[in-house]
């Protein structure tokens, strides 16, 4: 791996965690000599080898997938790949998956709270009118991430505050190549459909200027995000 290879997107030189890990994962494959091919052992016994949550190995395992080093098989494990070549560089792809989510939790559940204690009629109408437009794009995907992305834009909006939307805006930016390639394993129909039933919660708990309720709608759904992801 190039020097620089591990640096993050801002030029520090303090490397973010998943491409730490991943360099880990590399040297592992070259000392037990796994042959291409040839499976990883499974999530659980690769974290506590290297001393790594779950979800820092999976950020990693998905970073690797993406370089080309590993093949991701739902329901099989993870493989090193038949073209896998040596010293194959991990992508640079802005913060992991678990990063933005965690700090999604921490600013959304209050932004949600702002909106319902905000909230004009219009701004709630908006707010509706996203939810409907993700139910009938539940199939299309393009369309699905379009719709989900306004939703939560709407939301901010809905605070009156135009600096919140312009945080809302960047977090959904750092939704890079990792998080849709996670998204892409571990994303299920029960998933999705979850999704569309946490958003009619948080709708309902905003329409009704329930601010507790919005701040426990919110964080419900992004914890549930986070569990989902993490396990698969």
């Amino acid at each position: 791996m190039k020097k620089n290879a591990a640096l993050n997107d801002n030029g520090a030189n303090e490397p973010r965690l998943y491409r730490v890990v991943s360099a880990r994962i590399e040297e592992l494959i070259r000392a037990e000599n796994i042959r291409p091919g040839e499976r990883l052992p499974a999530e659980r016994e690769l974290a506590t080898k290297l001393g790594v949550s779950r979800t820092s190995l999976r950020e990693a395992l998905i970073a690797l997938e993406l370089g080309g080093t590993v093949e991701v098989r739902g329901g099989s494990g993870v493989y090193v790949s038949e073209q896998a070549t040596p010293q194959a560089e991990v992508p640079t792809a802005g913060p992991g998956p678990f990063e933005v989510l965690a700090a999604r939790r921490l600013i959304e559940v209050e932004v949600a709270a702002l909106a319902a204690k905000h909230a004009s009629d219009s701004a709630i109408d908006a707010i509706l009118r996203a939810v409907e437009e993700m139910e009938q794009h539940h199939e299309e995907r393009s369309g699905n991430e379009s719709a989900d992305r306004n939703f939560h834009l709407a939301i901010a909006r809905a605070t009156g505050n135009s600096a919140m939307v312009g945080v809302i805006e960047y977090l959904w930016s750092q939704r890079g190549s990792l998080w849709h390639k996670l998204k892409e394993h571990f994303q299920t129909e029960e998933l999705r459909q979850q999704t569309l039933l946490d958003h009619r919660n948080i709708f309902a708990a905003i329409a009704s200027h329930d601010v507790a309720g919005a701040r426990t709608a919110m964080r419900a759904h992004l914890d549930r995000v986070t569990r989902t992801f993490s396990r698969g």
